[in-house]
């Protein structure tokens, strides 16, 4: 087939998330003929809501602060990121015709605020690949080294790239399909659970709370002995279940599920304020409203829907004059702001993760190529290898780079 100038060696590219789409459009470029396969009804569907539907599309720092943020097997990812570093991906849609935005932490998001805008520029970006909207069921190595991709029909390619997803959001094909394709082939999968996720109390604080956003605040993770596991400081959010938001999620990848029940999430409402500044504000504050209810005293201290479940932690009777409040109830209040705790009880589904930790097993995976060791003519790119790392737009960029040198690798004769 070598033999052949006019050959164009054809891959099949399983899962059309930004990994997929990346590794397709690589390969294109590199000369190959590539056909995606997908069994939800369109490209980038689990994309398009990410980032609450304004896709953080990277991360605007360089690979040694990336590395940083990557909690599983970042030595694996090295060749991947300096092939593809965040800097080539902000160039890569700027080239498609995104313009881009650099927010807080270095977060990338289109000038637009519309996940819609990204998915629609790596479609364009694959669009010379055929699209084949079927479930495949097995991949199998044929004697004369092509492939065969059962689906609908039985397919033939002479390279393979699986970039199915994980676990997480099935309803937008991360239904872990392809780590069941790779098991048949004798790949090994470490355990799948979910990181980046929310996380329920059972406390009904936060059902009071529902919805409240909470900007620039502190976090802490404590154990039982009141050790801190992890801090943070930005935002979160409470909902019927417990605690979500960007601060949570990250937290979450610290934390094993064994053990949540024995830790509190303690906030730090005030961060930017000691206690004893906090105390001259508060002693400021109250001798404005000497004459208020406890009740009617807080708004400039707390969002509104926050007021009475404060109050009801501090313990001190919501109808109590201001003027009224002594030193030790005082203390009581400034305790409470700077550290308003939530028990933690169990994380969310791993259907409501935004990413599966765990994954095909790196050590059977070539991190220069992402081609199997096991398997000739086999990659692996995106979620479904097991590297993940902190929220932040630091996930899709390994989608793109893992799935960057798939393509390009896999179009190789």
């Amino acid at each position: 087939m070598t033999d052949n100038y006019n050959y164009k060696k054809k891959i099949a590219v399983i899962g059309g998330g930004p990994a997929g789409m990346m590794a397709a459009g690589t390969a294109i470029d590199c000369g190959a003929e590539v056909t995606i396969f997908e069994h939800t009804d369109r490209l980038g569907k689990k994309l398009a809501i990410t980032g609450k539907g304004r896709c953080n599309v990277t991360n605007n720092c360089s690979v040694n602060d990336f590395m940083e943020n990557v909690t599983r097997n970042p030595r694996f990812l090295y060749t991947a990121l300096y092939a593809f570093p965040p800097e080539k991906a902000i160039e890569f849609f700027e080239e498609l015709g995104v313009k881009l935005k650099t927010e807080r932490g270095n977060r990338v998001f289109p000038d637009d605020d519309k996940a819609k805008t990204i998915v629609d520029a790596m479609r364009r970006y694959s669009k010379n690949a055929e699209v084949i909207y079927e479930n495949v069921t097995a991949v199998m190595k044929n004697g004369d080294e092509t492939f065969t991709v059962k689906a609908k029909s039985n397919y033939q390619f002479d390279a393979v790239i699986l970039a199915t997803g994980g676990k997480s959001y099935p309803l937008t094909g991360s239904d872990g399909s392809g780590f069941r394709i790779a098991s048949k082939l004798g790949h090994s999968v470490t355990e799948l659970k979910p990181s980046l996720i929310p996380i329920e109390s059972p406390s009904k604080l936060c059902s009071q709370m529902m919805g409240l956003s909470l900007k620039n605040v502190g976090i802490k993770i404590l154990d039982s002995s009141e050790k801190t596991l992890y801090t943070d400081f930005g935002e979160m959010m409470f909902t019927h279940f417990g605690v979500t938001g960007p601060m949570i999620l990250s937290a979450s990848a610290h934390i094993k599920d064994s053990d949540i029940s024995t830790l509190t999430l303690s906030i730090d409402l005030k961060p930017a304020l000691d206690e004893k500044t906090l105390d001259a504000r508060l002693l400021s504050d109250f001798k404005k409203s000497a004459n208020k209810d406890f009740l009617n005293s807080l708004s400039a201290l707390l969002p509104s829907k926050m007021i009475e479940p404060f109050i009801s932690v501090t313990g001190i009777d919501p109808h109590k004059k201001i003027n009224s409040i002594t030193k030790e109830e005082r203390h009581k209040i400034l305790v409470t702001l700077k550290d308003f705790r939530i028990p933690l009880k169990t994380l969310r589904p791993i259907e409501e993760a935004i990413i599966t930790s765990g994954g095909i097993e790196v050590k059977e995976i070539n991190p220069k190529t992402m081609e199997s060791k096991l398997i000739p003519g086999l990659y692996f790119a995106g979620e479904m290898i097991d590297v993940d790392a902190y929220t932040g737009g630091f996930n899709l960029q390994i989608a793109y780079s893992t799935g960057f040198i798939a393509g390009k690798s896999a179009a190789e004769f």
